[in-house]
C-alpha cells in the first residue's frame, strides 16, 4: 500500500501557480515603473526565479509518502525517508486532535506519518486500517 496526502497537494499546487503567476506579472511590469530606478532583464529573470523557488517550496509539502508491505513501512517525511520493520513497531495510532498519524515505537518513541493527515478524512481512516491490518498480520 502507498499513501500520499491529497488535500495538501491541491493547496500546494494552487499556491505554486499563484507564486509563479504573481512573480511573472511583477517581472513583466518591472521595467515599466516610473520610480526612476532602471531595472534590467536580469532583474526580471530573477523575479521569475524567485517565483519558481517559492513554488518549489510550496510543492515540497507534497513530498511525504508512506509505503507498507509485509516486511515493514517506508516513511518519507519532509527531510528524508526511513524504513521500519514491523517487528520494531508497537502500534499504528492516530491520537485525538492530532494532524498526522504515527507509528508507535518502543520506549514511548514514535514516527509521524505526514502522508496520513486528518484533513484527508476518510482516506486517512482507510490508510490507518490498512496499516493496522498489515501490522497485525506481520506481528501476529
Amino acid at each position: 500500500m502507498t499513501v500520499r496526502p491529497v488535500k495538501v497537494r491541491w493547496v500546494a499546487a494552487g499556491f505554486a501557480v499563484v507564486f509563479i503567476a504573481v512573480f511573472t506579472v511583477v517581472a513583466v511590469l518591472l521595467k515599466n515603473t516610473p520610480t526612476g530606478v532602471f531595472f534590467q532583464t536580469s532583474d526580471q529573470v530573477a523575479m521569475v526565479g524567485i517565483g519558481v523557488l517559492l513554488a518549489l517550496g510550496a510543492l515540497w509539502f507534497t513530498w511525504p509518502k508512506v509505503s507498507a508491505d509485509e516486511s515493514g513501512v517506508v516513511v518519507r517525511n519532509m527531510l528524508g525517508a526511513k524504513t521500519i520493520p514491523w517487528s520494531e513497531i508497537v502500534a499504528v495510532s492516530f491520537p485525538d486532535g492530532a494532524s498526522y498519524a504515527r507509528l508507535e515505537l518502543p520506549d514511548d518513541e514514535y514516527i509521524v506519518l505526514m502522508a496520513v493527515q486528518s484533513i484527508d478524512r476518510e482516506r486517512a481512516v482507510r490508510a490507518i486500517r490498512e496499516l493496522r491490518k498489515l501490522h497485525k498480520a506481520a506481528v501476529g
